[in-house]
């Protein structure tokens, strides 16, 4: 899934900006530019889109007044030169606020909390037939998505995680904390404090060790009872 992106920005220069920062994002793809917020207003009536880069200070029509004129139920990234706009943005509900000069680690950021609104949504939307379950998570520079039901395994690494899947591996600078409530409680446990297992890619459980393909990860005693309740054996 690509988040479809919007630019609105009356500056030629912003928008090159913002083009080459969306480009270095592969989960983000830029469908339309506009220097006028109101040329953008019929277009989105027939192409919505799923995030706007909207500046604030334009001719005609200002950012404040083109999202309370279109009432858009897109995410919204203010981008400006004035911080004084902040406090009546946030009160408007948009995903985050980037004052000009901005850096690509905080557009980074910003970006960061619209995939995880997407991510969120998606992962609690149970009535597509056809729905594919799926998370992105934070690699260096690039946000990576990996499809859930392709993850073996998770190894805590001190400050990392490394995600095994199927067909690669991602490292992570997350917590277990964190990505658990990406994960569907009833696919994943805990067997270690290094380890979560994804349950259905288990192929034995011997002798206080799990065997994934052909990997042995040790089953720890603080969380052995859980694990065995959570795949419904008893210890013997």
């Amino acid at each position: 899934m690509k988040i479809n992106c919007v630019v609105i920005d009356d500056e030629p220069p912003a928008i090159s900006k913002l083009e080459s920062f969306i480009s270095k994002v592969p989960e983000l793809k830029l469908i339309a530019t506009f220097q006028s917020g109101i040329e953008a207003i019929g277009w989105l009536k027939e192409c919505p889109a799923d995030l706007i880069f909207l500046d604030i200070q334009m001719e005609q029509l200002t950012g404040i007044q083109f999202i309370e004129a279109t009432n858009l139920k897109t995410r919204i990234i203010i981008t400006s030169a004035y911080q004084e706009y902040a406090m009546k943005g946030f009160e408007l509900n948009i995903s985050d606020y980037l004052l000009k000069p901005f850096s690509f680690e905080r557009f980074l950021k910003a970006v960061d909390k619209v995939m995880e609104y997407y991510s969120d949504k998606n992962s609690g939307n149970k009535l597509q037939a056809n729905y594919e379950r799926f998370l992105f998570v934070k690699t260096e520079y690039r946000y990576e998505r990996v499809d859930i039901d392709s993850i073996l395994y998770i190894e805590g690494m001190k400050d990392y995680l490394r995600i095994v899947c199927n067909d690669k591996k991602i490292m992570t600078l997350q917590n277990f904390s964190n990505l658990e409530e990406s994960l569907p409680v009833d696919c994943f446990c805990r067997i270690h404090k290094s380890f979560m297992v994804a349950i259905n890619k288990i192929r034995s459980v011997e002798r206080g060790v799990v065997v994934i393909g052909e990997t042995r990860l040790p089953v720890s005693i603080t969380y052995r009872d859980s694990f065995f309740d959570k795949i419904g054996l008893h210890r013997q």
